[in-house]
């Protein structure tokens, strides 16, 4: 076999790999079922005084909100199981703030795989407290987490839309705990 075949091969590989994560990241950003009622909800924005929004005022589904470092709020929107196995989560981070902010270094979390791809959410977890287990963000065949990653520095009051994909929980536990590091945690139910 010759070297120019076998690096031809391993670049229809990588290619194969991009592909179908960038299909994964895509299917998982899609729309849901919005007119499912929230199960729970823990509102920051209530509850600590942040400052409305127009986005709130919308008919959105909120599952919970979570308050950050510097005046970073995250709002989970979704949590839905799909059919190949995993779920993922989506939402905003807004900067509640009064100076423009980063999302902390620390949400990547401390594994060095994912360190070595920059800024991400891939220190995010689900706890299943019935099953005693914890969730970490799933990752390519490259170590990337499968998560937003990237993200701008936020002007105050702007938000930054956020995604994490994880294994799926068995399907008798919809209602696990979110966690991502500098970021309080919540319960969330996993709808499908």
């Amino acid at each position: 076999m010759s070297i120019r075949f076998t690096t031809k091969a391993r670049r229809g590989a990588v290619a194969l790999t991009v592909a179908v994560g960038l299909a994964l990241g895509v299917a998982g950003c899609g729309g849901g079922d919005d007119d499912k009622k929230p199960q729970s909800s823990a509102s920051a924005s209530k509850e600590r005084g942040s400052n409305p929004s127009a986005q709130e005022g919308q008919a959105e589904e909120v599952l919970a909100e979570l308050k950050g470092e510097d005046g970073l709020l995250l709002t989970i929107e979704s949590a839905a199981r799909d059919a190949g196995g995993f779920v993922t989560i989506s939402g905003t981070i807004k900067n509640d703030g009064s100076e423009a902010t980063r999302v902390p270094i620390e949400t990547r979390g401390d594994e060095t795989e994912i360190i070595r791809h920059g800024e991400s959410l891939g220190g995010a977890t689900l706890v299943d407290s019935a099953s005693k287990k914890r969730y970490y963000v799933l990752r390519d065949t490259d170590g990337r987490p499968l998560t937003t990653t990237d993200m701008p520095k936020i002007k105050p009051g702007a938000s930054v839309p956020v995604f994490m994909q994880f294994p799926a929980p068995p399907t008798d536990a919809s209602e696990v705990t979110f966690q991502l590091p500098t970021f309080a945690s919540g319960t969330i139910q996993i709808s499908g």
